[in-house]
This record gives structure tokens, sequence and C-alpha cells, in this order.
């Protein structure tokens, strides 16, 4: 039994997320790999994700690990088995890794970005077009740099969410404008369920002038939801990396 990391990028439209649901009729991109890699390697398949990504989010760049009994070429699996998954998953390389390597528990950071529009472009269909003002980019910032000053996002967290603590340590969070496009990136050793999204919808308020920074500092304060909470939609939504502790991937010497 060998462990290899497999690294790949989807898009999340047509998916009701990563993680297998057993719901019948429930499309996930994992239930969808793993039935490719079962077909290709006529053995039970059962892959572990970095982390669950919600219905309709994208990533770029993807890791999950996998055990497989037989040797393989992973060059070779990569080729064969992007010929049969659909065109909206895409596996980038397969790696033999440490037997202790985990995808989801070795991970100390990972990357969001979310993009939204101003301008409706036919050739940008899977971010967000924001339909409202153009924001106030200097706004935008200061929502985005309060956040670096707390660790609890209890203020930022789906209700009846099953996690044991809603402490997170951001090292980034901002916005960029390029033309028509304004992008938020965020960088955290962990996230809460929905908490990018209304992390963005915050800074929009803000921006629009419906929330103000008191409010919000406020609700963190007191880890209370805010007022005004506004969950943006997922389809702008993207997680582009992931940074693993690199001496629990790399094979021993033999």
């Amino acid at each position: 039994m060998a462990r290899y990391f497999i690294r790949l990028s989807y898009c999340g439209t047509a998916y009701n997320g990563w993680q297998s649901q057993p719901h019948v009729g429930t499309t996930t991109v994992q239930g969808t790999v793993e039935s490719v890699l079962s077909t290709l390697l006529q053995e039970q398949v059962n892959i572990v994700g970095c982390g669950r990504t919600d219905t309709g989010v994208h990533a770029k760049n993807y890791f999950a690990h996998v055990d497989i009994i037989k040797p393989l070429d992973g060059t070779n699996l990569v080729y064969r088995a992007n010929k049969l998954l659909p065109e909206d998953i895409a596996i980038h390389e397969i790696i033999a890794v440490s037997d202790m390597a985990h995808a989801r528990f070795d991970a100390i950071s990972r990357s969001y970005e979310y993009h939204l529009h101003t301008a409706k472009s036919p050739f940008e269909p899977f971010s967000y077009y924001y339909y409202y003002d153009k924001p106030n980019l200097e706004r935008l910032n200061e929502a985005a740099q309060l956040l670096l000053e707390y660790v609890d996002f209890t203020t930022f967290c789906k209700l009846h969410s099953d996690v044991n603590t809603m402490y997170c340590k951001l090292t980034e969070s901002q916005w960029i404008q390029e033309g028509d496009t304004y992008i938020y990136t965020v960088t955290s050793d962990r996230f809460l369920r929905g908490m990018i999204r209304l992390i963005v919808g915050m800074c929009l308020q803000v921006s629009r002038g419906k929330l103000t920074l008191e409010a919000v500092k406020h609700a963190m304060d007191h880890q209370n939801r805010l007022t005004q909470d506004w969950s943006v939609p997922a389809i702008g939504l993207v997680l582009c990396d992931i940074r693993y502790k690199m001496d629990t991937l790399v094979l021993p010497n033999p």
C-alpha cells in the first residue's frame, strides 16, 4: 500500500461541493474523481481531500490523498484519468508521498480568492457579476484589514456548524482592483463554513455605507452576527493555494 497526493482543479458550478454525499443523484467532485480512479485502477478508491468546498465553489489548486494497493505510474494515470473526467475537472499530477502525509491535517495554510466584476462579461461566466455601484477600494481594504486583529470568527460562521472552535489565524486579507474586476484574497490556517462569503459581503456592505466598521468591531468583540450580514454567491469563490509542512510529504530514503 502506497500513498499518493493528487493535485487537481475544478469548476464547481455543476457540483454539490467537494465531499461525497449519501443522497441519491447528488453529484460531487470527490465522488466523480473516485469513480474514475476506481475504474482505471480496478480497485475501490477512496480519496481524502484537503477540505470541503461548498456547492458552486471552485478550486485552482486542490490537493487530496489516496492509498493504492498496486504500484502506479502517476504520469500515465493523470493522462488516462483526464480522458475520462468531465471537462470541468482536471488532474494535474499524482505524486508519491510519505505514508504519514495527510492532505487535510498537514496543510498549514489555505488561500482563497473571491472575484467580482462591475461590468458584465461573457468571458467571465464563473465569477460574480456585481451589479451595484463600483466598490470603494479603500473602504473594502479598511474592512478587510480589520479582520487581521481578530482570531474568533463566530460573526462570520454559518449557523449550526459542527466545529469545536471558531478560532482562525488570518495572515492575509486584502482587496485589489484590476480594471472592472475586484479580487479579495484571504489566507488562514483554517476557515469556517460560509466564512469567506460572509466576509466578502461584509466588506461590500461597508463600501456601500450599509454597515460601519464600528458595527463590525462590536459584533466581533461580542461574537454576534451582523445585523446587515450578506453571504455573496458561491460562484465567485476559488480555493487557489494550499501550503504544507514539506517534511511530512517527503518519501523516506530506501
